[in-house]
């Protein structure tokens, strides 16, 4: 069986510092050698041969670990079922704090997904699901039930199958174990459901102005983006972007930000929660930087130091864009 983790902080409900999560991904190390980390709040326990030696069965070793992880003021909220899209799945649709079961049983399986809205499953974001809604296609069990070709001829061959797989909860992806690679990331917490997208981008030039400022700190830079969104009924979509080449420049963290934003074409999705995340670090030492003639781009970076000792010597809100003015 395959134990889906998902932590925050009990207080707040936002994703644990690099830190806490780093010693979350030691700690269930404790029980099973195949963990999976999935940064920066999430990872896939595969617990099937450590039943026998705990000699307990899933919920039990569920409860240990929620009991464990409770010592670092973390609260932890799990899902458990045969594999690791449905034990996402079920993850996410579990009251927060609390582990929920889906057995390994084609039965149990078949009802779950029947009514699962389209936006739970992963890679079905806002313009996704509005494309399938207008073929009556709201649900994971009338998406399983469509033929494969009539779904290939709305969102194409590759896109089709691989929904068309996860609709019936198939999922060949295997749990890969390894150490969560070094990232970077900020989130913002809207203080009520944000369907206006203006605001959500202000929110995101702010988080792209924190990472942008903590990466130049550590001296590194990032190759890619990620985007995670939370909506009002507790889904996600997420989105990761390749920059062109590795950086720490805030301006082009910002533009890739809202590259990746204004490609999901939300228009008025609740929006409760951002996270942005830069992955695929490097030393800046150790990162070429493509040369440039364009002054306004020197004059940018010029600009960006400045700033930067600014916030070192007078704090990190001494300078911001106008545009996040009142975002904490």
């Amino acid at each position: 069986m395959i134990l889906y983790l998902h932590f925050s902080d009990p207080r707040t409900t936002n994703t644990p510092p690099d830190a806490t999560y780093r010693q979350l991904i030691a700690l269930l190390g404790d029980f099973t050698p195949l963990v999976q980390a999935l940064p920066p709040d999430a990872a896939l326990a595969d617990i099937s041969g450590s039943l026998r030696y705990f000699d307990r069965d899933p919920t039990g070793i569920a409860a240990l670990i929620r009991t464990r992880t409770a010592t670092l003021d973390t609260g932890t909220t799990i899902g458990i079922a045969p594999n690791p899209l449905l034990a996402h799945l079920t993850a996410h649709r579990a009251t927060p704090g609390t582990t929920r079961t889906l057995p390994d049983n084609p039965h149990a399986i078949t009802a779950f997904l029947t009514t699962l809205p389209a936006t739970a499953l992963p890679g079905v974001g806002p313009a996704t699901a509005r494309t399938l809604a207008s073929y009556g296609l709201t649900t994971a069990g009338k998406i399983a039930a469509t033929p494969l070709l009539t779904l290939q001829r709305i969102l194409g061959t590759a896109p089709a199958r691989q929904l068309h797989q996860r609709a019936a909860g198939i999922d060949p992806t295997p749990l890969t174990p390894g150490a969560p690679p070094p990232t970077v990331s900020a989130e913002h917490h809207f203080t009520r459901d944000e369907l206006d997208p203006d605001r959500q981008r202000d929110a995101l030039t702010h988080l792209a102005e924190h990472l942008g400022t903590q990466l130049r700190d550590e001296h590194r830079t990032c190759r890619s983006l990620t985007l995670t969104l939370h909506y009002a009924d507790h889904s996600t979509t997420t989105r990761t972007r390749t920059l062109p080449e590795p950086t720490a420049h805030t301006p082009h963290l910002r533009t890739a930000a809202h590259a990746i934003h204004r490609g999901l074409a939300l228009q008025r999705a609740r929006v409760r929660h951002l996270a942005l995340r830069a992955d695929n670090l490097h030393d800046t030492d150790a990162t070429p930087r493509q040369l440039t003639l364009d002054p306004t781009d020197d004059k940018a970076r010029r600009i960006e130091t400045a700033t930067d000792r600014a916030r070192t010597r007078y704090g990190p809100t001494a300078v911001r864009p106008a545009s996040t003015a009142g975002i904490p």
